[in-house]
């Protein structure tokens, strides 16, 4: 999966404006919530922790317009607690979010 910046720079750029040291706090704010939220889901083995991790990462998800991200966590909310292609194609992303940001 590829990540797309767009719409979820363009949700960091409106809220930081001119400010590119505040546009970096809110790409790492974003970053450390993902971090989170994926450990959470990662870690959960009930249905009630899983479904709450998935939830949690949808909000993170539209809260930024990060839209592959909201796809991701309602694949989350369809699948089995600990389903591991879900759990890789979150770390992808995470991965691919964090390897933009370090540019």
């Amino acid at each position: 999966m590829a990540y797309e910046s767009g719409a979820l720079d363009a949700t960091l750029a409106a809220a930081a404006g001119d400010d590119p040291a505040l546009f970096a706090e809110l790409r790492k704010a974003f970053a450390d919530s993902l971090d989170k939220q994926i450990d959470l889901l990662k870690r959960s083995r009930c249905d009630g922790n899983w479904n709450i991790a998935a939830m949690r990462l949808k909000g993170l998800a539209a809260s930024f317009h990060a839209e592959k991200l909201v796809l991701l966590a309602e694949e989350a909310l369809e699948s089995a607690p600990g389903e591991p292609t879900i759990v890789r194609r979150l770390e992808a992303f995470q991965k691919e979010f964090a390897a933009l940001s370090d540019q």
